[in-house]
């Protein structure tokens, strides 16, 4: 059962593509640190550091560099689940070891829980990201900040640098967007 699933659907925003990969291959591309510096945040956001522990309470840590606003540096988030073939989950706001974080002092920025789910499908995998929400209010404020466009694009994204992992034959990303 999907993260998801055991949340509100109206706290949940979702993004979908077919990708032209196995789902073992697609989560290499979403845990591993080379390819994860890649694609996830739409360019030209730049990703300078990462820190993943697949362990459930493991580090989940991303570093961007935003063009005009500089460096973004956030609490590190804490790994729920990592299936090596279906699925990703982290939270934002639990750290490592499942301590919470500390409240944000921004009122722009909010805590969230992403479930990345990949399932076996037409020669390659059909992949979901979910981005589950506390209130109503950081859903509009998601949304405002263009969720469908920022995990679409690095969703497209995703497909580039794994082409050293699939083959260099695949077709980088064939867009089937949903929104669930």
């Amino acid at each position: 059962m999907p993260v998801a699933e055991n949340f509100v659907s109206d706290l949940a925003l979702s993004v979908t593509r077919q990708i032209n990969a196995s789902p073992v291959t697609v989560q290499r591309g979403i845990t591993e640190p080379e390819p994860l510096t890649q694609w996830f945040a739409p360019k030209p956001v730049e990703i300078t550091e990462t820190e993943v522990d697949l362990a459930p309470s493991g580090i989940f840590n991303i570093v961007m560099k935003v063009p005009e606003h500089g460096e973004m540096r956030g609490p590190s988030g804490c790994v729920l689940l990592a299936e090596s073939d279906k699925r990703f989950v982290w939270a934002a706001a639990l750290g490592p070891t499942f301590v919470p974080n500390p409240p944000h002092t921004n009122p722009d920025d909010f805590y969230l829980t992403v479930e990345l789910r990949h399932e076996a499908r037409d020669g390659g995998c059909f992949h979901t990201t979910h981005a589950l929400h506390g209130t109503a209010q950081t859903v509009a404020a998601h949304k405002k900040m263009g969720f469908r466009d920022g995990w679409g694009t690095t969703t497209g994204q995703l497909a580039q640098p794994s082409r050293k992992i699939w083959g260099k034959n695949k077709k980088a990303c064939q867009i089937a967007f949903q929104s669930f």
